[in-house]
């Protein structure tokens, strides 16, 4: 069991500090996105099952009641090979370690999973306030589109229960047509893909662990890549170009655009429209994500290679 433990150690180690530096310095995700999000997703994984793996084996070492519900259904040679009656005296610290850890990273998810559904109600409240009001008689709005009576150009994709995609008379008397759809088509692609539970989950994660390389990185490259994708599908619908205006008319007013702004992310993306980079081979992609969905078995793998052993 110290072996499997210390092997677990250096995985978590390794996914925790310089691979995530290694990726963000890397330019292909900003080629592919979408592959990039699910590098980062598995690499996050991977850690999170060292953790939970190494929590079970060091649990089951230390109370007699954990070992006996994990190894009641395995035989007496699987038990033996793990050798959890002989656990190093520092097993019961990194116990009460990786518990304490387990726990805060609960409750940082149920703490961002609260504001969110605060944040959507209040959000909600002031749509309310804001819509149009109707003649008397006919029911309220709640199609997918809401339009609001405001100058200022805008839109949005409000997730929930019942997710609707809101743009401001401003914007619509902004936008072309094709702009208009590369638009909606943006934010359809951010609730298609469920970009709002990706967020949350990479906040909730460097909120609780700001120290941790991998979850501020993750947090980071999220909230770009997310927006990239949505990129990608209004472009590949409508056009780089369009897509590229889209974002311009919606933001000039802003002075996001200008090179003293410091929101970066608005102006890389338009350059990235206007000069879309090469994608991958699509050999590329698929090796890609079919090695990154292996990253996570490997904590699996050291926890039940013992058992398999064995067995064998």
């Amino acid at each position: 069991m110290t072996v499997c433990l210390l092997l677990l150690s250096v995985v978590a180690l390794t996914a925790a500090v310089p691979v995530p530096r290694l990726l963000t310095r890397a330019a292909w995700p900003e080629r592919e996105p979408v592959v990039g999000l699910w590098v980062w997703q598995c690499l996050v994984a991977t850690l999170l099952l060292c953790c939970l793996t190494a929590l079970a084996l060091g649990a089951a070492a230390v109370f007699e009641t954990v070992r006996t519900q994990l190894f009641a259904p395995a035989p007496p040679a699987v038990t033996a090979a793990y050798s959890l009656s002989a656990a190093p005296p520092w097993t019961v610290a990194l116990v009460l370690l990786l518990a304490s850890g387990a726990a805060w990273t609960t409750a940082m998810l149920a703490r961002e999973l609260a504001e969110a559904r605060r944040c959507r109600a209040q959000a909600r409240a002031r749509l309310r306030e804001r819509a149009p009001e109707l003649p008397a008689g006919l029911p309220p709005a709640r199609g997918p589109v809401l339009v609001l009576e405001d100058e200022y150009p805008d839109a949005w994709w409000m997730p929930g229960s019942r997710p609707q995609l809101v743009v401001t008379t401003g914007a619509l008397h902004r936008l072309t047509d094709h702009q208009l759809d590369a638009v909606l088509t943006h934010e359809r692609g951010h609730a298609r893909a469920r970009h709002d539970w990706l967020l949350h989950l990479s906040s909730a994660l460097a909120t609780g662990f700001p120290r941790v390389p991998l979850f501020a990185h993750f947090c980071d490259q999220t909230h770009r890549l997310v927006e990239l994708a949505a990129d990608d599908t209004a472009s590949r619908r409508c056009g780089h170009l369009t897509t590229a205006l889209a974002l311009i008319e919606l933001n000039q007013h802003r002075g996001v655009l200008s090179c003293a702004s410091s929101n970066r992310l608005l102006g890389e993306r338009v350059d990235r429209l206007l000069a879309p980079p090469p994608r991958l081979h699509r050999r590329h992609r698929a090796l890609t994500t079919a090695l990154a969905a292996l990253v996570p078995l490997v904590p699996l793998l050291i926890t039940f290679a013992p058992g398999l052993t064995a067995l064998s």
